[in-house]
């Protein structure tokens, strides 16, 4: 982290989802993550006063990589809204395949 701008955060997880037949694609995954992760963020901050919001996601092999870098205001606590984002998006994914 050392790399990253002091006021910004980022938090990874890692959550491992199993592989059974008519799962969601690759390409569903990756989204419902993506915006179940947006979601929280903007469920925090006005769009406005975010000043820089990446979100990467991917889905390899069964295991999913969520990483969220968020620069945005001291309220809330830009790292919690992060670590929330990212498992925010590892529950949805779960979800999408105990649908």
């Amino acid at each position: 982290m050392s790399d990253e701008p002091s006021d910004g955060s980022r938090e990874d997880d890692e959550t491992v989802v199993g592989d059974v037949d008519g799962d969601p694609t690759d390409d569903e995954v990756v989204q419902t993550a993506a915006e179940a992760a947006e979601g929280v963020v903007f469920a925090h901050y006005d769009q406005s006063a975010v000043t820089d919001l990446d979100v990467t996601v991917t889905f390899e092999e069964g295991v999913l990589d969520v990483d969220v870098y968020l620069n945005a205001p001291d309220d809330p606590d830009p790292d919690a809204v992060a670590r929330e984002a990212a498992e925010t998006a590892g529950e949805a994914v779960d979800e999408l395949f105990e649908a």
